[in-house]
């Protein structure tokens, strides 16, 4: 116990297992859930999570971490029911964070001494490229391994750009192939003329250059989206109300 007759902290997650699996067996529309149908909430609550953190709301906060874990308890029941051999339960889930959480803070669940968080940082990404190097064993192993394709692509080309970066990949690679110059945007005050397969160079040479800056690219458009976002609400707010 934690105190005088207080529960040990973690107690409810206990609880949520066994509500989870009442609604699995009881709930006809949570026992129909597959991990494809539950992709899309699983996105939806984390982005709802973030949005809260950024308006600093710790209410919303609060309740949108929450239905972060029920997706987390929601995929691990699901797996739980499989029968082929590659189900696993939300035990097997928190045990390999646990896992690898004490396996890659050697600094704290063993004997390695760090000068500071750089050290710490340097260490998690050495530990990380071991891990990925047993993973594929005789195969060939890439920094960009892990990296998931189907995040956001202004996400995805900062982390591709980020491993490369911390690899030692040149950084001319970055630049477009020999066979697809890069058309400028403007030439001479006049907005040159194209096809528009240059944008996704030009959005990533964007990308390249906020990395450059440390700015990250994601958080710069979205503060300009929403900037943008509360002009035509202005704007909206300034007409003439009909009736």
């Amino acid at each position: 116990m934690s105190g005088q007759g207080e529960p040990e902290p973690g107690y409810r997650l206990l609880e949520l297992v066994q509500v989870m699996d009442t609604l699995r067996r009881n709930c006809p529309w949570d026992a129909r859930q597959t991990h494809d149908s539950l992709t899309p909430y699983l996105l939806e609550e984390t982005y709802e999570a973030v949005d809260a953190l950024t308006a600093g709301d710790q209410a919303a906060l609060r309740e949108e971490l929450g239905d972060v874990l029920l997706q987390v308890m929601f995929h691990s029941r699901v797996a739980q029911e499989r029968t082929d051999g590659t189900g696993y339960t939300i035990d097997d889930v928190a045990g390999g964070i646990i896992d690898k959480l004490v396996r890659r803070h050697p600094h704290v669940f063993g004997d390695v001494t760090v000068s500071g968080s750089d050290e710490v940082k340097r260490n998690w990404d050495q530990i990380k490229a071991a891990e990925r190097a047993a993973a594929n064993a005789g195969g060939q192993i890439s920094a960009l391994d892990g990296v998931p394709s189907h995040q956001p692509a202004l996400s995805l080309a900062a982390q591709l750009l980020r491993r490369a970066e911390r690899a030692g990949a040149p950084a001319e690679l970055a630049e477009p192939p020999a066979e697809r110059p890069r058309v400028p945007a403007q030439s001479s005050g006049v907005v040159a003329e194209s096809d528009g397969s240059d944008l996704g160079q030009e959005l990533f040479d964007l990308v390249h250059r906020a990395r450059a800056l440390g700015l990250d690219p994601e958080l710069e458009l979205r503060s300009t989206a929403l900037a943008y976002a509360d002009r035509v609400r202005a704007w909206e707010a300034s007409q003439p109300q009909p009736g």
